[in-house]
């Protein structure tokens, strides 16, 4: 064994050093601590609202209101909290390192240490098959090759000699020797690209953007209410049970909901789309990749299967084409250290195994490999590195047309004399006077899918981008192949220099990136993102982890390292580049269907919320109870879930907002008239009833069961009974036009197609019919219409809703055929 070319350190040193925090560990992932994640996600601001009205109505003895008021709040808190718990704990398991032992010099003797017990100064024996824990140069007396692929996507092993620096990460795949620890844990390579993979920086879609928005718009139109509400009570007087009450009640406006519809939806999402190849670890990336308008790819492994094919076989010298194919399969066939390239030789070209008697493997060092048989020498390598050995020239356009279209190229030949050596009497690797024999020409494997891919992206008008540590000329010619237009290919010096304005410029006219690093890529990502497009990013290796992280949606292949797969966003589990297209289609419908529901909920919102204002103005019983609000299962929360479930995978609506207002305040306007007209109507009706003293008494008895109160005793019998018959109608009234309002939106007839074509889909017709038979029976029943907190059954309801339902219908239809309330309001001038 060679000795050490140095002592390395003492364990007393060692010690020290660790103590100092010298060692090599990465530290603990970054992000926020679960006790924060709980904290911000259950005791949120809105959160907070609803558990002190929840608390307030426990005190007053209202539980299911309390139940109704807070439960999907809760619920919708725990769903986000769990998530991002799960994410956490994925990131803070990340390591790039194996946890093999490594052998260290201590004391004198070579020692097996995990790799965090290595120490900065730490002098380490490397060997073949060993991966670099950490970052430092090579000693004197070691020459080695390093597979940094996973590190920069070259493909290639690299030479190193004494001096120069092994990064960890890396794998040693041919020699040895030692290594002096000049970077560790946080500070080495390794640990710069962990530390960056562990941060948390989860993207918000652009729906989750606009419903955040349209949330916090909603909460602070009920916050103004609630004081409003608050001043009128100062004046009035009324009990601390109706101002919880109410207040509950306007909470229930803010429509929180959609978060909880969201999580449901991107998580039935995710389950569809992992049957065709794509697992989602991050849920929002189910509707984010359809917004995606470039994709950039790594090269090997996610547009190539990292295996070579045999393009072209070209005789020299007069030789047989068919001895040729027969000599390289048969020296691909007697290689003792096999590699991508004799694999592919074999696996296309006839021929029996040798018996070598002399044999120099692969190295990047020399570029050619060789065997000598009893009866014949044969080597395999680059042209040019072979060049100083041939007896003539191989002509050089031979070579040049064939590189120019991205094969590699390599050159067989064989000794002029019989029984020549590949080894001196020192042990050296000598080329004997070669001969010509043939020119092979290897092609990157593309995968069968891929062209396919390519096409219909672009069809879609999803630009692709390559982004490679290979040649850059290679890249091309292998994006040619695979449909691109690679345009010039840009190599990654050039960046170096660039600013970020010159840089964007750059981006935005190249597709092929060659020789880029780890960090070049994610300012290409940044690039893009800065020129506002929506990025997915698709790598296999530790090197593309960084720009993973940067685009918007990061993609890893399953084959590819365990870093890169646990911070993408989707693993393509069966290293299908295809996968990438039913994932699209997947987010195109569940944004649309999302889209569809945010209509619904608004609605409901802008519809409540004006009637709440009209009765408040107009000094009337407030118009809602806790229990009523829980009817909104049945006017959103139920048609929603179908309607997001049926959506079609439509290209996202850019004018999502300006569309959804079109929509929402001609049903809001309309709605909330015809609404409060009905709760007047009702409210006035039943307390004259009840104060010209002719009501019968069974009727009494009744009013006496639902409101609790005394006739002719209790004061405020009247005005209870005429708000509780008030909300009984105004509620069959939203509801029933909350059923008709999904027919605007998905018209199964022309009748219904005041605001958009009809559709062939009869499945939303049939949920309304379903809708509607439920919405009765909890009239019919008394436990339902109880718990709800409505009055029973009652011919004069059906006598004024009904009637009323049509007129509502046909000036809604003509608001939306004629946009008459666009010309009013100037809804038609919305961007």
């Amino acid at each position: 064994m060679r000795p050490a070319p140095v002592r390395g350190l003492t364990e007393a040193e060692a010690e020290v050093r660790r103590r100092r925090g010298e060692a090599n560990t990465t530290g603990k992932g970054g992000g926020r601590s679960y006790a924060t994640i709980l904290r911000t996600n259950v005791f949120s601001f809105f959160n907070i609202i609803l558990f002190v009205i929840g608390a307030a109505l426990l005190a007053l003895g209202r539980y299911s209101d309390a139940l109704i008021s807070v439960g999907l709040g809760l619920i919708n808190a725990v769903i986000s909290a769990l998530q991002e718990i799960r994410a956490k704990r994925k990131l803070d398991r990340l390591q790039l390192l194996d946890r093999a032992m490594v052998v260290v010099v201590r004391d004198g003797r070579e020692m097996s240490v995990p790799p965090n017990a290595v120490v900065r100064g730490d002098l380490l024996r490397v060997r073949a098959g060993d991966q670099i824990v950490v970052d430092g140069p090579l000693q004197d007396g070691g020459r080695l090759e390093a597979d940094e692929s996973l590190l920069t996507g070259e493909s290639d092993p690299v030479a190193k000699a004494p001096g120069d620096d092994l990064r960890s990460g890396s794998l040693c795949v041919a020699g040895d020797g030692f290594q002096h620890a000049r970077d560790v844990g946080r500070h080495s390579y390794a640990g710069r690209l962990t530390s960056e993979a562990r941060r948390a920086t989860t993207d918000d879609t652009p729906l989750q953007r606009r419903i955040e928005f349209v949330v916090r718009l909603v909460m602070a139109l009920a916050l103004l209410m609630s004081l409003t509400i608050l001043a009128q009570a100062a004046l009035e007087g009324f009990s601390l049970l109706r101002l919880v009450q109410m207040g509950a009640v306007l909470s229930g406006l803010v429509p929180y909901g959609l978060f909880f519809l969201i999580a449901v939806a991107y998580t039935a999402g995710a389950a569809r789309i992992a049957g065709q190849g794509a697992l989602v670890q991050q849920v929002n990336a189910v509707e984010s990749v359809s917004n995606v308008d470039v994709v950039c790819t790594d090269k090997t492994g996610t547009l190539t299967t990292g295996k070579l094919t045999v393009d072209e076989v070209v005789p020299l010298g007069g030789y047989d084409t068919a001895e040729a194919l027969r000599t390289l399969g048969s020296l691909a066939r007697s290689c003792e250290t096999p590699n991508l390239t004799t694999a592919a030789l074999a696996a296309s070209l006839p021929g029996e195994p040798w018996t070598p008697r002399d044999e120099v493997p692969f190295a990047s060092s020399l570029r050619w490999s060789g065997i000598a048989t009893d009866t014949a020498t044969w080597v395999l390598g680059a042209p040019d590195a072979l060049a100083g050995s041939l007896s003539w020239p191989v002509e050089p356009a031979l070579v040049t047309e064939r590189t120019g279209r991205g094969l590699r190229v390599l050159l067989l030949a064989r000794a002029a004399g019989i029984g020549e050596r590949l080894h001196d009497e020192q042990g050296r690797t000598v080329l004997p006077e070669l001969q010509p024999v043939a020119l092979v020409a290897l092609a990157d494997e593309l995968r069968p899918e891929v062209a396919e891919t390519v096409a219909r992206f672009r069809d879609d008008g999803v630009r692709l981008m390559v982004l490679s540590g290979d040649d850059p000329r290679t890249v091309a010619a292998l994006a040619e192949r695979a449909g691109l237009e690679p345009g010039e290919p840009v190599p990654g010096n050039r960046l170096e220099g660039l600013d970020d304005a010159a840089l964007d410029r750059l981006v935005e006219r190249t597709t092929v990136f060659g020789r880029v690093a780890p960090e070049q890529k994610e300012r290409i990502v940044a690039a893009l993102r800065r020129r506002h497009h929506y990025v997915a990013m698709i790598g296999d290796g530790v090197n593309d982890a960084r720009a993973l992280k940067g685009a918007q949606v990061g993609v890893a292949m399953r084959s590819g390292s365990a870093v890169t797969r646990d911070v993408a966003d989707i693993v393509l589990v069966d290293d299908s580049f295809a996968a990438l297209l039913p994932a699209q289609r997947e987010g195109r419908r569940i944004l649309n269907g999302i889209g569809v529901s945010l209509y619904v909920f608004l609605a409901r919102v802008a519809s409540q919320g004006l009637v709440i204002l009209a009765v408040t103005m107009l000094g009337l019983g407030f118009p809602y109870s806790p229990a009523q609000v829980g009817l909104t299962l049945l006017t959103v929360g139920v048609p929603t879930f179908f309607l997001t479930w049926w959506a079609k995978p439509l290209p996202p609506d850019d004018h999502l907002l300006g569309n959804m207002a079109r929509f929402v305040v001609p049903a809001a306007v309309v709605t909330a008239g015809f609404g409060t007209a009905i709760y007047a109507l009702f409210y006035h009706m039943i307390e004259r009833g009840f104060s010209d003293g002719r009501t019968p008494a069974e009727i009494i008895d009744q009013w006496e069961r639902y409101t609790g109160l005394t006739y002719g005793s209790d004061t405020d019998f009247a005005e209870a009974a005429a708000t509780i018959g008030a909300q009984t109608g105004l509620s069959t009234f939203f509801c029933l036009a909350s059923f008709v309002l999904i027919l605007f939106l998905e018209p199964p007839h022309r009748f219904f197609s005041a605001w958009t074509a009809p559709v062939a889909d009869r499945r939303p017709l049939y949920l309304v019919i379903a809708l509607a038979l439920v919405f009765f029976a909890v009239l019919f029943v008394p436990v339902l219409w109880n718990y709800f907190g409505l009055a029973g059954p009652a011919e004069p309801t059906f006598e004024v809703v009904f009637p009323m339902l049509g007129l509502w219908f046909v000036t809604l239809s003509c608001a939306y055929r004629f946009h008459i309330l666009d010309r009013v309001l100037g809804l038609d001038n919305l961007p």
